[in-house]
């Protein structure tokens, strides 16, 4: 054996004990067989964050199932004579504690059988699968609460773990306590006028609220013009809150909600804006990937995360009338496809129970709408309307497949795709008016053109979503106005 100075002495450099490529570390090789080893991997013992004694590597090449990440392997493990436990030398590196956005206390890692019963069926919250508790997991004994190991660590999940013995960390994390506090009572309007109810209470008749430039009056009155919510682009139902001097309308439940707000989708507080920081004024949702120009809870720490209100006002865990068992989120990468529209979408959630999921976008389809001009009302049905075995949308024509939810109209016996009745971008409120230094006049946003008249700045024909001067003839994409430019 010779030691080698070079990166890869060999053939590819992996190294036969830890069976991994380190770029930075020398190694023994031997030139005539291409067999390679760290210097670390020798026989220096390894101590885990997680472990008290020392681990040390065996001296040969074996089978062996680890003992923290529970996979069957051909290596040379290390291990603790003591406590008769072999591991992966890369499973050693797992940290002892670590902190998930989805729960309060800290994880310990723990792969002793007396901390958790073995004979329960664990489930994970953060992927919802079960989790094998005769290996390693994550752990808070407090809450009885267990991860996978690498649910744990995916970035989308983890947060930084603070030191809480540390009279400062302490400190810290009262005043990130009381922050949160705050973020709950931040409240987005000022109230101008109130009324005493017959219950009493005090409701605000009048408020100015941070979203809009003038002040915004109660209505209980129906509304005649099909109108849609600034915030989250729904249909306007009472009680709500107008503006008398232009048309903008906010439901009093979209008026009420906080300026900033934790979600379990991320890591960092989350902050209410009346519209996406892109020029373009839509985003595109994180949740259910519907683009979008209503309200946003975004962050403004990485700019990691964009939710709509309709998403934003969904936790971990959901009760949907769609489904008989409680959803749990999983919130890091899934396979699974929505059992509503077919569709893989993540995040999703999922049943523990059986093998049902539902993804953001289904979970937030409305109960009920309208259509166009048709007289009656749609309701979001969850089962086939009859047994016939054929199924077909009455607007577009095209099969229906049985499983997959869809609106009905049962004075007309009339259903229809959730697509075909919503449209394309049923998260987007038309016909509102922007300026931009581009162009002399305000530009309307409209979702299409029948004769795709050239974009100005791309010259390509414009289709949809467009934003256009009808008094210059005049027509630009919104993907074409400061594409990934932002405006804070």
């Amino acid at each position: 054996m010779e030691i080698s100075e070079q990166e890869f002495p060999y053939e590819d450099g992996k190294c036969e004990v830890c069976k991994e490529v380190d770029r930075y570390q020398y190694s023994y090789g031997c030139s005539r067989c291409n067999f390679n080893i760290h210097i670390g991997c020798t026989v220096s013992p390894i101590q885990a964050e997680f472990h008290d004694h020392p681990l040390i590597p065996i001296g040969k090449s074996i089978t062996f199932t680890c003992d923290i990440c529970g996979k069957e392997d051909k290596g040379v493990p290390v291990s603790c004579g003591p406590c008769c436990f072999w591991i992966h030398r890369r499973c050693a590196r797992y940290p002892r504690r670590v902190k998930v956005v989805r729960h309060k206390h800290p994880l310990h890692l723990t792969h002793s059988s007396h901390e958790v019963d073995q004979s329960d069926s664990r489930i994970c919250p953060l992927c919802v699968q079960k989790v094998d508790t005769h290996y390693g997991l994550y752990y808070c004994s407090t809450c009885d609460f267990v991860t996978h190991l690498d649910c744990a660590l995916d970035s989308r999940n983890r947060e930084e773990l603070k030191d809480e013995e540390s009279t400062e960390s302490k400190a810290t994390l009262e005043i990130e306590d009381t922050k949160l506090g705050e973020f709950a009572d931040s409240s987005a309007y000022k109230v101008k006028k109130t009324n005493v109810g017959k219950d009493g209470t005090e409701i605000a008749t009048e408020i100015e609220h941070f979203s809009h430039e003038h002040d915004l009056k109660l209505s209980d009155d129906e509304v005649q013009n099909n109108e849609i919510c600034d915030g989250c682009v729904r249909a306007i139902l009472p009680p709500f809150y107008r503006c008398v001097e232009c048309s903008f309308f906010l439901h009093k439940s979209c008026a009420e909600l906080p300026r900033k707000k934790q979600h379990p989708l991320h890591q960092h507080p989350l902050t209410l804006l009346p519209k996406s920081r892109y020029r373009s004024k839509l985003f595109e949702c994180y949740a259910c990937k519907r683009r979008c120009n209503g309200f946003i809870y975004c962050c403004k720490t990485c700019y990691g995360c964009e939710l709509d209100l309709k998403c934003s006002l969904i936790s971990d865990i959901l009760t949907h009338p769609g489904h008989d068992h409680q959803l749990i989120l999983s919130s890091v990468l899934s396979e699974h496809n929505c059992s509503c529209c077919g569709f893989t979408i993540s995040p999703i959630f999922c049943c523990t129970t059986c093998d049902f999921a539902l993804d953001f976008k289904c979970a937030t389809l409305p109960h009920t709408t309208s259509y166009k001009q048709h007289e009656h009302s749609f309701t979001l049905c969850y089962t086939a309307e009859d047994d016939s075995g054929e199924y077909y949308c009455d607007i577009c024509e095209e099969e229906r497949d049985s499983k997959h939810w869809f609106y009905y109209c049962e004075d007309c016996s009339y259903p229809a795709h959730p697509k075909c009745i919503l449209g394309k971008y049923p998260n987007c409120k038309f016909g509102f008016t922007y300026k931009f230094h581009f162009h002399p006049h305000p530009l309307t946003f409209i979702e299409e053109t029948k004769d795709h008249p050239l974009c100005d700045k791309c010259g390509c024909p414009c289709e949809e979503l467009i934003y256009q001067c009808a008094q210059c003839n005049f027509y630009r994409h919104s993907h074409c106005i400061y594409q990934g430019e932002m405006w804070f």
